[in-house]
């Protein structure tokens, strides 16, 4: 093959220029860096969540702070104080998405994490009016309520997919965890409800312990390109099961290496965030660099001719998604 591998894809009906996206994380915070991601050749950009708790916990300190104003006779009698009311709350993260939409030229995804019903739908409302060209759910619970089934829990996320979808008409993805008992039917109900695409799956930052102060305390442990491998499992048999579903692999997306094994399995992009952390907008360019060269050497002409070529539909042996491989491994 002489000519040029095609690298542009779509995803949740999008058309981008390649599969690689900057996920959410420090480099997706500021307008600055997501240009400078976008010149490096992310296909689009996910925002960081906005997380209910946060806003809730901001308005709460606005309120107080109010409040204790009234105490003092010069707030009494006085002029207030000018206030940036619109960077309170919701506020900082609608003008990032604003800010962004307007600077960039790929497609700019929100990200939402809400607790309470009725939350959910009108912060994604919030986030389509100032230009979203998708939504992500981030649906990153732990089920600590021993008096919810695993049904319970379920049908609950189930429920926000289908308010959600009733109250947007941007694409709709939906960012799980590999914490289902039968993640393959929790994702045939999720399509059901109106989601347009997968990301899997979320990484969950567990605690740890600081045993000089003996407190329960978060620590940042950066993903491995062998975290990928799970994903890769899903996103497999995802493929050949809801064939027509937008599919996001992420968590372990370090190298070209990883973007074509997501591709060959059936992702329509890959989603990286540790990489650049770690070195820069530029790894997004080494992977793109790497792929494109990939792709030559095995006469490929287009992701989308790689896309799903080794899904659990297209390979000789379905079963080595499912048990095969563990059989091998434990007994070799």
């Amino acid at each position: 093959m002489t000519t040029e591998p095609v690298l542009a894809t779509t995803y949740l009906g999008l058309p981008l220029s390649g599969p690689v996206i900057a996920s959410a994380g420090p480099l997706t915070r500021h307008v600055d860096t997501l240009l400078a991601l976008q010149d490096a050749g992310a296909a689009a950009v996910v925002l960081p969540s906005l997380f209910e708790e946060d806003v809730l916990e901001e308005e709460l300190r606005l309120a107080e702070s109010m409040d204790a104003g009234d105490a003092f006779a010069e707030f009494a009698t006085g002029p207030l104080p000018t206030m940036e009311l619109p960077e309170l709350g919701a506020g900082h993260h609608l003008r990032l998405l604003e800010e962004a939409r307007a600077a960039l030229d790929v497609p700019v995804i929100a990200s939402l994490n809400a607790t309470h019903h009725g939350s959910w739908e009108r912060y994604a409302r919030m986030m389509a009016e100032v230009g979203a060209d998708a939504l992500e759910l981030n649906l990153y619970t732990v089920a600590a309520d021993p008096a919810l089934s695993a049904a319970d829990v379920e049908a609950r996320q189930l429920d926000v997919i289908s308010a959600v979808r009733s109250s947007v008409d941007i694409p709709l993805a939906v960012k799980v965890s590999p914490f289902y008992s039968s993640f393959a039917h929790f994702a045939a109900g999720a399509a059901r409800e109106g989601a347009d695409g997968f990301v899997v799956f979320n990484r969950f930052y567990a605690p740890d312990i600081d045993l000089d102060r003996l407190a329960v305390t978060p620590r940042l442990a950066l993903s491995t390109s062998a975290d990928l491998r799970l994903s890769l499992r899903w996103l497999g048999i995802l493929r050949a099961q809801l064939p027509t579903v937008g599919l996001a692999a992420t968590g372990g997306v370090h190298s070209w290496e990883d973007v074509a094994k997501a591709l060959l399995v059936g992702a329509d992009v890959a989603c990286t965030t540790a990489a650049v952390i770690q070195d820069g907008p530029a790894a997004i360019t080494r992977m793109l660099d790497g792929l494109r060269g990939w792709l030559i050497d095995n006469e490929y002409d287009s992701v989308d001719q790689l896309r799903g070529s080794m899904s659990a539909a297209s390979v000789p042996d379905p079963s080595s998604y499912e048990r095969s491989q563990y059989r091998e491994i434990v007994t070799h």
